[in-house]
């Protein structure tokens, strides 16, 4: 489903909804319209990109250019984030129960995992 008329999505109650519903009130009075999913997906690259680049030269071994170093890393991952709740609100997609369903397969999974990992001690 694309969505790029006015209507309200209907979310229950959650975190990630709040800012999905957040996402859509801004686009439907200042952004005009959702870009279309392809368009979106496009400027999450750019904007993973773009996090990509800061971590490579101010956590990794690439040097940091002095115009880079006043690059914000969470402006950069509120970008991803934002292009990602676009996403989500334009297909119909419940981010919330999608993220609770993933961290309770994730948390049954790795019960004991990392614990017993070695490389992490």
């Amino acid at each position: 489903m694309d969505r790029k008329t006015s209507e309200v999505p209907r979310y229950e109650q959650g975190p990630v909804n709040d800012l999905c519903r957040e996402v859509d009130a801004w686009i439907t009075t200042t952004g005009v319209r959702y870009f279309d999913p392809l368009t979106n997906m496009a400027m999450l690259t750019e904007e993973v990109g773009e996090v990509a680049r800061i971590m490579a030269r101010r956590y990794g071994q690439q040097s940091e250019k002095e115009s880079d170093k006043v690059k914000d890393l969470g402006e950069e991952l509120a970008d991803v984030l934002f292009v990602v709740l676009c996403l989500a609100n334009q297909t119909g997609t419940d981010l919330q129960t999608a993220w609770e369903s993933r961290m309770l397969k994730k948390t049954a999974r790795d019960a004991d995992r990392h614990r017993e990992n070695p490389k992490l001690r």
